[in-house]
């Protein structure tokens, strides 16, 4: 099998660094980088990955000044007595034999504080505070503060720096005729408006010299009105290499495009045009990025020359020891990254330390325990959801006997009915690694079983930990026992199919996925890059596809629908339902459901939804009556995931539960 990954696996030399694989740990910002009191965390994360054998990593971006920084708290490397705690996270790397550079960040426009500055006083649409414009002299003492960062990340032990070019942030902003209205040196031509970038690359090359690495991440596509063109970034490629840059890392979009670029709708390596393009037109080594989860993947575009390396971020999030497992021959093992957002993006946009959903250990380290356990308990999970595989896969690496009870005919649960959502396709490749994890780890798992209070004390389990889940809450008005009402399980399932007309009840995250799959139609297929830019208008003017099915959502509670989505990836969906045409009723009173269709009141009118289907996904109930029954006979029980609390459901919680409980128990 390792045969199958030679190219990926192949070493390459980067400027003066010879690097064991193509593969590198993309940058993302944890939430740790603003606190030098918890470096030793962050290179705890990083040596994680650096073990799992990943060639090469990039940290969070860590801003030059004061200005440029991303929050309004600690964020900057600019002072030399700084060093030392950033000794703790190159230390801890090189220690797990691995090879770390420091991102430069300067946020410009972008940062969420009052002392924002950019190329021109021009307010970004995802910020609430307008920049300042830069003078000639802060241009100036802008590019001497890049060096300082990148010599003291020298001093600090990094292999070296990359600087930040993408992505809309201030050196995106002086390159684009978007944000740059400046009349001088600084703006107009686009000579003009690459002075700043060039400026800073060989600012730094000569503040670290020529043995460190020096990586410039280059936007491969803008995405944006007003942004570079692939000609433009071509050129900027190459005069970026004529400055002294020894590798080039791709970023796709700004933060304030309307094109998706890294959730789960967009396709798989969907950017690789892009890449391929600057590769051809520089010498030095061009690293794809943005959705490549899968192994296969990497290797196709390292073997078929579109890229010399591949940055994966998150997915070493979801597992530290991808590159391990491909060595190894076990690319089946390997954890996927689902694209979901919700632990790492999500909790950074809400100023909280990333996670990972599917590996609720990623940034939580010292929480964990990887030796085997004092003593080897027969333990019972009951319930094949996500919280009960989670806890399973704990326990059986720590070497406990654990069986896994799963009524249904296959494990994985409610992320089994995610993986028909399009969109979230990669949920059903995450429970095809479960499979294969839990067999590695000597879980026995019984599916099509359900086993009894009475059966499980018999068999003299140490510990019985509960995951039985959630059971979807019923309708409660008159006619809510008509045929034509039905539960979202048996939509998404596959057991039921609508009819032409569709009532969604329920705006939660459920509501809204159901909502998107009737609105396609049930067989819609998982969309080709070319698909996915004619709809996104990636080339061009993007075009919606077309409804399968008049579909109206109907809620009782007051405000904007998908105000509980993600922050990251909500926005994708709303603008999915709105071009699909999906009718949206607040505030409405269910009052009952005959033949006509489904009667509610709004405020004081009566109106009448006809329907063909009425799809309830307005609530889950907790399934913990089998916890109880087992509490009262005096097992030692542990209730996790939906079955401990319902609410909206929350796999993130669930599989927090179950690794933490089957970690410790």
């Amino acid at each position: 099998m390792r045969d199958g990954y030679s190219a990926l696996l192949k070493p390459i030399r980067v400027g003066n660094v010879t690097l064991g694989n193509r593969v590198v740990m993309g940058s993302m910002h944890t939430g740790l980088e603003c606190h030098p009191e918890r470096f030793e965390e962050l290179g705890r994360f990083y040596a994680e990955r650096a073990k799992g054998g990943v060639g090469l990593i990039v940290t969070g971006g860590f801003a030059p000044s004061f200005a440029g920084r991303m929050k309004d708290e600690p964020g900057t490397f600019e002072f030399s007595d700084q060093v030392e705690d950033h000794r703790k996270i190159t230390n801890a790397v090189h220690a797990a034999g691995g090879r770390i550079l420091l991102q430069i960040l300067h946020a410009g426009r972008y940062g969420y504080h009052p002392a924002i500055v950019a190329p021109s006083a021009i307010k970004s649409p995802i910020n609430r505070d307008a920049p300042r414009e830069l003078s000639p002299f802060e241009i100036e003492e802008t590019i001497a503060a890049y060096a300082n960062t990148a010599q003291l990340a020298s001093g600090a032990g990094y292999d070296g720096v990359e600087v930040m070019g993408s992505e809309g942030y201030l050196i995106s902003q002086f390159l684009a005729v978007r944000t740059n209205k400046r009349e001088d040196s600084w703006g107009g031509s686009l000579e003009n408006r690459a002075r700043f970038p060039l400026s800073v690359i060989r600012a730094v090359r000569a503040a670290i010299g020529n043995g460190p690495i020096l990586s410039y991440r280059i936007s491969a596509l803008e995405l944006i009105e007003g942004g570079l063109n692939d000609e433009e970034t071509v050129w900027l490629a190459q005069q970026v290499e004529k400055a002294g840059a020894d590798c080039l890392s791709t970023g796709v979009g700004w933060h304030e495009s309307t094109v998706p670029t890294i959730a789960g709708t967009v396709p798989h390596a969907a950017f690789a045009e892009a890449t391929r393009r600057i590769k051809a037109a520089v010498s030095i080594p061009v690293t794809a990025s943005n959705r490549i989860n899968l192994p296969e993947d990497a290797e196709r575009l390292v073997d078929d020359g579109s890229a010399d390396l591949i940055s994966m971020a998150r997915p070493f999030l979801a597992d530290p020891a991808f590159v391990k497992k491909v060595e190894s021959g076990r690319p089946d093992l390997i954890n996927i990254c689902i694209a979901c957002n919700q632990a790492c993006l999500d909790h950074y946009f809400t100023d909280q330390v990333i996670s990972c959903l599917v590996n609720p250990r990623a940034a939580r380290e010292g929480e964990f325990s990887d030796l085997p356990a004092e003593r080897s308990k027969r333990i019972a999970v009951v319930g094949g959801g996500v919280a009960g595989i989670s806890a399973a896969l704990e326990a059986g690496n720590r070497g406990h006997d654990v069986t896994l009870y799963e009524a249904g005919p296959e494990i994985g649960g409610q992320f089994t009915l995610a993986a028909r959502v399009p969109g979230k396709e990669d949920y059903g490749r995450a429970i095809e690694s479960f499979k294969r994890q839990l067999d590695e780890a000597g879980v026995h798992v019984h599916t099509g079983q359900r086993i009894s209070s009475e059966a499980l004390c018999r068999e003299n389990f140490d510990d019985v930990i509960v995951s039985t889940g959630v059971a979807p809450r019923l309708l409660d008005i008159p006619g809510a026992d008509d045929p034509r009402v039905v539960g979202y399980t048996s939509i998404l399932d596959g057991s039921v199919k609508t009819g032409q007309r569709v009532v969604v009840i329920g705006a939660g995250g459920i509501g809204h996925d159901v909502a998107l799959f009737v609105a396609l139609g049930d067989g819609h297929e998982p969309q080709s890059v070319a698909d996915f830019e004619d709809r996104w208008g990636v080339k061009g003017s993007p075009h919606p596809h077309p409804a399968q099915r008049t579909v109206t959502m109907v809620k009782r509670s007051p405000g904007h629908f998908g105000r509980t989505l993600g922050k990251s990836t909500g926005w994708i969906l709303r603008k999915e339902l709105k071009d699909l045409g999906v009718r949206q009723i607040g505030e409405a009173r269910y009052l009952k459901i005959d033949a006509e269709g489904l009667h509610i009141q709004v405020q004081d009118e009566v109106k009448i939804i006809p329907a063909d289907t009425i799809v309830v996904c307005a609530g889950q109930e907790s399934v913990r009556g089998l916890a109880d029954e087992l509490e009262a006979r005096g097992q030692s029980v542990h209730v996790i995931g939906g079955a401990k609390r319902a609410g909206e459901l929350d796999a993130k919680r669930a599989m927090f539960e179950g690794t933490l409980v089957g970690n410790r128990v």
